[in-house]
């Protein structure tokens, strides 16, 4: 929703501005213009990219117009999900999971997260690095090794697709150059004729340089930097997960590895601990937030009955 107020913003401060100097809006308009650039630029990304990026290009485009799918919910329901994991295997054996994770989409525990589900490389993360536990033989060392292994190559390949839009971007006012110097060219060839048209090609012209700057800085970049952000919030939710599980597989109890897990929640959605133990032990409805001045009164009270019981 903001990259869509955003782009109305830009877009809209901009047309303000040129009718507040009583330009003509008609002159901006060169279809031709655009079709050199954003033909253009099309074609380097098609050059510089492979299929596969190519579509994950696509699909992050699309996604940047809508909201974060790591918000505090999905962190507190992951963690929630990851604890009744976890205390499934700690009462049970690891053994118990091999239904969970062999067919995660069938496991009467995983499908209560539909959100989780529905993520599959967060799914094959979890499943996969279970059924290493499940299986024995590796050191958890070499596990968090693996882990780590992993989401480098993840992030990786999630970044391709920004830096594909982030070369698309760049090569945006160069290509706006090119347009000026074709519209220079068709200028040169008209000399001699009416001023007007002469006026009239120059602007046009002018408008690709325009045209292509404002592509750059005012659209595809800042496109490309939300994507870029997109990938670091995906990083940073495998971050918990991966935590989480390498502390159970080194002997914590299950709610102590969640809250290790949520000690590593990016600060601006991490859940209060409050919360995140709510959710675990089953409770309707997380405590809401103390006000310093209950706080107070429940601590003049604590101690008031400590005085009182050791009288």
């Amino acid at each position: 929703m903001f990259s869509i107020i955003g782009i109305v913003v830009v877009f809209g401060c901009i047309v303000a501005g040129y009718l507040m100097e009583h330009g003509n809006m008609k002159v901006l308009l060169q279809p031709a213009e655009l079709i050199i650039i954003g033909g253009a630029a099309l074609g380097t990304v098609l050059i510089s990219n492979p299929v596969h990026t190519l579509k994950q290009m696509i699909s992050g485009v699309i996604g940047v117009f809508g909201s974060s799918k790591y918000g505090t919910q999905r962190y507190v329901e992951s963690l929630k999900m990851m604890y009744e994991l976890l205390q499934k295997a700690r009462k049970e054996g690891l053994v118990a999971l091999e239904s969970d994770i062999e067919e995660p989409e069938k496991s009467p525990l995983l499908t209560k997260y539909k959100d989780f589900v529905k993520d599959h490389h967060a799914v094959a993360f979890v499943c996969d690095t279970m059924r290493m536990a499940v299986s024995g033989g590796v050191e958890v060392f070499d596990l968090d090794q693996m882990l780590d292994a992993d989401m480098e190559v993840h992030h990786r390949e999630a970044s391709d697709p920004v830096s594909g839009l982030t070369t698309m971007a760049d090569s945006l006012p160069g290509l706006g150059i090119v347009a000026a110097v074709l519209g220079v060219v068709i200028t040169m060839g008209a000399l001699g004729g009416p001023p007007e048209e002469i006026g009239k090609k120059v602007a046009a012209a002018l408008v690709g340089t325009f045209l292509g700057i404002l592509l750059c800085y005012g659209l595809v970049g800042p496109l490309a930097a939300r994507m870029g952000k997109m990938a670091e919030e995906e990083h940073a939710f495998l971050m918990v997960l991966r935590v989480t599980m390498i502390a159970f597989l080194k002997g914590v109890a299950p709610i102590m590895a969640v809250e290790i897990g949520r000690r590593t929640v990016p600060g601006h959605v991490r859940p209060s601990f409050a919360v995140v133990e709510a959710a675990c032990r089953g409770a309707k409805d997380a405590p809401a937030a103390e006000t310093p001045a209950e706080s107070s009164a429940d601590t003049s009270s604590g101690t008031t009955a400590a005085g009182a019981a050791a009288g």
